[in-house]
């Protein structure tokens, strides 16, 4: 494994920008932007940050429109719902739309695949739940 010190990687950028002429683009992608140096953060290194989060109404709309090229469907109250209640990424919204290029097929797969997840979600947090009424009833009858 190769290891890269912050000034090696500073240079690196540093050098990126000098040589590269006006058109330039350089992606850093982090799920810990609080861990980052803020030497690398500093305007002139990372002039734009975007915060790449779940999924929201807007989005799921947007993407839609790119993916199904339509802006209203019987589905889009119900799907924006879930869309509040779970959390998924636009990457796991973007997968279950190109499913088919039918927007009636694909939106009903998006709907199949957000209530799936609300129940894994909450047969987790019933299993949290049990495991905390067990630990404490353990610690009651230790007593």
């Amino acid at each position: 494994m190769v290891q890269i010190s912050l000034s090696g990687l500073l240079n690196f950028v540093d050098g990126l920008w000098s040589s590269c002429g006006e058109e330039k683009i350089i992606i850093f992608t982090t799920n810990h932007k609080e861990k980052l140096d803020p030497a690398l953060l500093r305007p002139g290194r990372m002039d734009v940050h975007i915060l790449m989060d779940n999924c929201t109404p807007f989005v799921f709309k947007k993407l839609v429109a790119l993916y199904l090229k339509t802006d209203e469907h019987v589905l889009f109250d119900p799907i924006e719902k879930l869309i509040l209640e779970v959390s998924s990424t636009p990457a796991e919204v973007t997968q279950q739309l190109m499913a088919s290029k039918n927007a009636d097929i694909a939106l009903k797969g998006l709907a199949e695949f957000l209530e799936n997840k609300k129940l894994k979600k909450g047969e987790d947090s019933s299993v949290e739940e049990e495991g905390e009424i067990e630990d404490a009833e353990t610690k009651e009858a230790e007593t």
